[in-house]
């Protein structure tokens, strides 16, 4: 193998640098502490715990006095620049979604892009340039190099762009570096590039779920579930910070004191108050929430301090080194939703109790809020909320029309904070799944004021919970999956919320046993002031590894009658393009192996539009019926099977039997004519 020449391109870049009269630090100097911590607490290139070392770090700042971190990593091979995967990103993951730590270690740019991740994770630094920079020796002694130049940040998830080709590091100089990053601000991934992101860092989140959850459970005794859950969200809240105001928890900052006041339990319960402080959430929520957290934040146990360590502290390191980076850039995810399903995992409910707690996968709940129509103008709500998985895809719907339809920077930004501020309100009876609610409607960017820890059957009475108290929530928009125990498998929460409006849609997702025989009574008045639109058979296994219970979407227009002769679209989803698994190991367990995507947007083409919408299903799937008003359990038909014979049927059964005949005789022919042959 050819010699490497890294000294020779190390000293090429760096006379660069100098040349450009840039503050550049070497691998063992420092730029700040800040992002010398952030590169010591990240996992180092191979893995373990250590000192990840850029050749050389610039801490540069644009003219809006903008800081940007400069991390350059030096190679000297031939074709070790970037290696990228077959969707064209820096391939730093295995397809089991582990760190590709060859890769890291062996290109100049997927090394640099590693260190970024570092500071993304840990440091308040959001916009990061990652340069690779390699070259070769060619048979005259002559040196050629190769430059990689990307960006890393908060908007690309952590896996970087491409900038542009270079030939030199002068795009840095003072006089280039605004250009520079003008072009950085111009780069734009599709929403198709964003999406696959998302979706490979919705299931590095899945695995990092898992193995924190099996280090606390194996590791860490003492810790009930719900404790498990309590820290995550305290350790979350306690690290997100706000700029100006309240400086993010370090692992530093937790000494294991012994010292009344200053337990480690004690500055975490100080660092959320003062977040939620300056959050401007209610005082009674805050106070709800503090009580809440300080049931285990402030326990003895948990603060007693063993081997100069205190259990708290351990478990606030694993949790802010297993998940800092996914919320620190912001996944529009059900984060906490994903944290709930895993940390649920291991409770012993019973069947029934399970489905109660079983959350909706996060594309069923993009689903129902396509079928429930809304737009950034709507007012959802959500009467059993869970962790608030309905209402964030709500929300991010709702951010996403604001932004293709309000062309007025200044009026879109009025309009986001209305949407989160006004425009959700859930409900949600159980003290630790609400807490779930908040933490991840904090995280998805404080749409939490209107979070209710109330019954919605009993002592809701359909007003703001904050803000405006005395004004009634002007609800068009309803989305639920309710507990399956509750009476008509949770047909009683529908009839509550549908009542309590007056106009527009509800999509839910239910036990079907509730369309057919369970639920008559709430159905005949449901449909007294209601109509059914859609009847859709999803998938057996859709909340597969929770539980197996066969479900229907409903679809309603609210406030409007439902008379006999009106249309019903019934679905059979049953084949929704998704395959899933439920092992333990796998990276990853929903896998789209049949236009998934697509099927999903033609349901919701079908219930809005009809039958003039059907690309990829047939008739035998959607089918155009009635439903009796005065029964309520025909709500799960499907399309009539003709059992008649058809006159073109028996043509096809005579030409098929003429066909195997003449084949059949032919077939002998050949044998006697070879027969006779010998």
């Amino acid at each position: 193998m050819a010699q490497s020449i890294e000294p020779n391109i190390a000293d090429l870049a760096n006379g660069w640098l100098k040349k450009y009269k840039l503050p550049y630090k070497l691998e063992q100097e420092s730029v700040n502490a800040e992002i010398d911590k952030a590169l010591t607490d990240y996992f180092t290139k191979n893995g373990g715990k250590g000192a990840n070392r850029p050749d050389a770090k610039i801490l540069l700042q644009d003219k809006n006095l903008n800081y940007y971190p400069v991390l350059i990593e030096y190679k000297g091979y031939k074709n070790k620049l970037v290696k990228l995967d077959k969707d064209g990103q820096v391939e730093n993951r295995t397809s089991k979604n582990l760190p590709n730590f060859t890769n890291i270690n062996s290109y100049a740019v997927n090394g640099a892009v590693h260190y970024a991740n570092a500071l993304l994770h840990h440091t308040s630094y959001t916009d990061i340039i990652a340069i690779g920079v390699t070259g070769h020796k060619d048979s005259s002694g002559n040196i050629h190099h190769e430059i990689g130049v990307y960006y890393v940040s908060k908007s690309n998830l952590g896996a970087g762009q491409k900038v542009d080709d270079y030939t030199d590091l002068s795009f840095l100089a003072k006089n280039n570096f605004d250009a520079f990053i003008e072009k950085v601000k111009a780069l734009q991934l599709t929403q198709g590039e964003l999406d696959k992101l998302k979706e490979q860092r919705e299931r590095e989140i899945d695995q990092s779920l898992v193995k924190l959850n099996n280090d606390i459970y194996q590791n860490e005794k003492g810790l009930g579930e719900n404790d498990r859950v309590y820290l995550v969200a305290a350790s979350i809240i306690a690290t997100l910070g706000i700029p100006g105001k309240v400086t993010p928890l370090e692992k530093a900052d937790l000494k294991s004191s012994t010292e009344k006041g200053y337990r480690d339990g004690d500055l975490m319960i100080k660092k959320i108050e003062s977040f939620l402080s300056y959050k401007e959430l209610p005082e009674e929520k805050k106070n709800l929430i503090v009580r809440t957290l300080s049931n285990t934040l402030l326990t003895e146990n948990i603060n007693k301090v063993k081997g100069g360590e205190s259990q708290l502290k351990r478990v606030f390191v694993k949790i802010v080194d297993d998940l800092g980076i996914y919320y620190k850039i912001g996944l529009t995810t059900d984060f906490t939703g994903k944290l709930f399903n895993e940390m649920y995992g291991w409770l012993g409910f019973s069947q029934d109790k399970l489905n109660d707690v079983v959350l909706t996968p996060s594309y069923v709940a993009n689903l129902l809020v396509k079928l429930a129509r809304v737009n950034k103008d709507s007012y959802v709500w959500d009467f059993a909320t869970g962790s608030a998985g309905l209402l964030v895809a709500a929300m991010n719907e709702m951010l996403n029309d604001a932004k293709e339809n309000i062309n007025s920077p200044e009026e879109l930004a009025q309009k986001e904070i209305a949407i989160k501020a006004e425009q959700l309100l859930g409900l949600e009876l159980l003290s630790s799944v609400y807490m779930l609610a908040i933490l991840n409607m904090i995280l998805m960017g404080d749409g939490s004021s209107n979070i209710l820890n109330t019954d919605s059957l009993t002592d809701f009475d359909g007003k703001y919970g904050y803000g405006k108290t005395n004004a009634i929530f002007p609800a068009d928009a309803f989305i639920l999956n309710p507990p399956y125990s509750a009476d008509g498998n949770g047909m009683n929460f529908v009839e509550r919320a549908l009542n309590m409006m007056n106009k527009g849609y509800a999509a839910i997702i239910i036990q079907n046993s509730s369309g057919s025989g369970k639920a008559v009574g709430y159905n005949k008045r449901i449909l007294a002031k209601h109509t059914l639109l859609a009847s859709i058979k999803m998938p057996v296994d859709i909340f597969i590894g929770k539980s197996s219970v066969n479900t229907n979407i409903y679809v309603f227009k609210v406030n409007e009658k439902h008379h006999k002769d009106e249309v019903v679209k019934f679905i059979d989803f049953t084949n929704d393009g998704y395959t899933r698994s439920n092992r333990k190991k796998a990276s990853n367990n929903l896998k789209d192996t049949d236009h998934a995507k697509e099927r999903y947007q033609e349901v919701v083409d079908l219930v809005r539009f009809g039958k003039n919408k059907l690309k990829i299903f047939t008739e035998r799937e959607y089918y155009e019926g009635h439903i009796d008003p005065n029964n309520g359990a025909d709500w799960n038909q499907s399309a009539p099977i003709d059992l008649n014979p058809k006159f073109s049927d028996f043509k096809k059964t005579i030409s098929d039997y003429i066909a195997y005949e003449i084949s059949d005789l032919l077939k002998n022919q050949e044998i006697t004519d070879e027969s006779l042959g010998k």
